[in-house]
C-alpha cells in the first residue's frame, strides 16, 4: 500500500483544515484592533468577542497535527526545516505565544488595553506571514546543504519576488476569508449594522487575494517552472477556484445567502490549495525531500495512518459539536447567552 500518499493527503486536509479556521481567527483579530483604532468597534467587537471565545483555544489543534505528522511520516523535513526555519519558525512560535497570551489578558483581565489588543491584531497578520515562508523554502533553492550542514540562503529569501508574494498572499487571504466568515455570523446574528461592515470588508478585500493568487502562480512560473507546469495540468482544479470565487463575489453583492459565499470560499481555496500541493508532487522540499525517499518505515507509516485518520474522525465532530452549542446555538450567535 502506498502509506505516503495516504500520509501526505491526510496532513495536506489537515493543513487545509488550519487555513480556514486559523484565517478566521487571524482576520478577526485584525478587525477587532482595526475598527477599535478606527472608532467601529462597538459595531463588531461584541460579535467578534462571542466568535472567538469558544474557539480561540482549538485553533492551533489542526497545526500541532500536521507539524507531528509530517515529522512523523518525513523524518527529514525536522533535519532541513529544522535547522532552516530555525529563526523563522522560533518567530512564528513567540508570535502564536504572545498571541494566546494577550488575548486572554484581553478577554479576561480586569481592564482592556489598547497594547494588548494591537498585539492581538498585529499577530494576527505576521503569524501567516511568517508561516508562509515554509511555502516559498519548499519550491528550492532557498535551502542549501554543504559538509553536512544546512543553511538558508537569507538573500537570496528577501529578495525573491515568490517568497514576496506568497507572504503578500497569505496576508490578505486571511483577511478575505475572515471578513467572508464574519459576514455569514453577522447575518446569522441579524446584526444589521455589522453585518454592513463585515460585508464591505470581504468585498474589499477580494481582489487583492485574486490579484496576489494571480501573481504568485506567475513568479512560481519563473522560479519553478516544474511545479508550475504540473499546475497547469490540473487547469480544471485552478478553474473551480475561480468559479467558486465568482459565485462567493456575486452573493456577497447581492447580499444574500452569505452561508453559501463562505462555503464557495472555502471552496475557491480548497481546489486552489490542493491543486498546488498535487503539482508540488513528489516534493516537499526540491530537491531534498521526495516524499517516496523520506517516508518512514511501513510500521511506523501504519501507526501514524490509523491515528491521523482517527484522528480527524474524531476532531471534525468535535467541531462541528462546538458550532452546534455555541457558535450557531440562536441564542448565542446573538449575544442572549
Amino acid at each position: 500500500m502506498n502509506y505516503e500518499l495516504i500520509g501526505i493527503s491526510v496532513l495536506w486536509i489537515f493543513l487545509y483544515g488550519y487555513l480556514i479556521v486559523a484565517s478566521v481567527d487571524f482576520g478577526a483579530g485584525f478587525f477587532a484592533y482595526y475598527t477599535k483604532v478606527t472608532n467601529r468597534g462597538h459595531i463588531i467587537n461584541k460579535l467578534i468577542e462571542r466568535y472567538l471565545s469558544p474557539v480561540w483555544e482549538i485553533t492551533n489543534v489542526f497545526f500541532v497535527f500536521f507539524f507531528v505528522g509530517i515529522v512523523g511520516f518525513f523524518p527529514d523535513t525536522a533535519y532541513y526545516y529544522g535547522s532552516a526555519l530555525l529563526v523563522p519558525a522560533s518567530i512564528a512560535i513567540i508570535l502564536l505565544a504572545v498571541r494566546g497570551s494577550f488575548y486572554a489578558f484581553e478577554s479576561y483581565g480586569s481592564k482592556q488595553s489598547n497594547t494588548y489588543m494591537f498585539l492581538y491584531g498585529a499577530t494576527g497578520l505576521l503569524i501567516p506571514a511568517s508561516l508562509s515562508i515554509a511555502l516559498a523554502l519548499s519550491e528550492g533553492g532557498f535551502i542549501v546543504e554543504e559538509d553536512a550542514v544546512v543553511s538558508l540562503k537569507y538573500f537570496e529569501l528577501f529578495t525573491s519576488p515568490l517568497a514576496w508574494s506568497i507572504v503578500g498572499l497569505a496576508i490578505v487571504s486571511v483577511l478575505f476569508i475572515s471578513a467572508t466568515f464574519l459576514t455569514f455570523y453577522a447575518s446569522r446574528a441579524n446584526d444589521q449594522p455589522a453585518l454592513k461592515l463585515v460585508r464591505r470588508y470581504a468585498i474589499f478585500w477580494s481582489t487583492p487575494t485574486i490579484i496576489a493568487g494571480l501573481t504568485t502562480f506567475i513568479f512560481l512560473g519563473q522560479h519553478n517552472n516544474r511545479h508550475y507546469e504540473n499546475m497547469m495540468d490540473l487547469w480544471w482544479m485552478l478553474g473551480l477556484s475561480v468559479l467558486f470565487f465568482m459565485i462567493a463575489m456575486w452573493l456577497l453583492y447581492q447580499g444574500k445567502r452569505y452561508g453559501l459565499a463562505f462555503i464557495s470560499v472555502m471552496l475557491q481555496f480548497f481546489f486552489a490549495f490542493f491543486a498546488y500541493g498535487i503539482g508540488q508532487y513528489p516534493y516537499i522540499l526540491e530537491p531534498y525531500i521526495n516524499i517516496h525517499d523520506s517516508v518512514t518505515n511501513d510500521s511506523m507509516a501504519i501507526a501514524l495512518v490509523i491515528a491521523f485518520i482517527g484522528g480527524l474522525l474524531l476532531l471534525i465532530p468535535s467541531l462541528i459539536l462546538v458550532m452546534r452549542l455555541f457558535l450557531f446555538d440562536a441564542d448565542y450567535v446573538k449575544g442572549k447567552k
